[in-house]
């Protein structure tokens, strides 16, 4: 019996430490080699975006920044 209860104690000891341990979180992120306006290959895109074309591209974050996330132009005067 006294067996049976060390065993025990020495498993649940284990799994508690187990519990403890986690994989080191870094703040990467996505790293890619690719410029953000090359695409994705979908597709989903904007209408009058251009795969590539940079311009276009920073055009079209403007208006997304302008009207989509702009709360003065979202909410009706009065």
């Amino acid at each position: 019996m006294k067996r049976i209860s060390i065993t025990m104690t020495a498993v649940l000891a284990l799994a508690g430490l187990a519990a403890c341990t986690e994989k080191p979180q870094t703040g990467g992120g996505i790293k890619s080699d690719a410029v953000p306006y090359a695409g994705t290959g979908s597709n989903f895109t904007q209408p009058g975006w251009k795969v590539g074309d940079k311009t276009s591209w920073e055009q079209q974050l403007k208006a997304r920044q302008q009207y989509g996330q702009n709360e003065y132009t979202r909410t009706p005067s009065k």
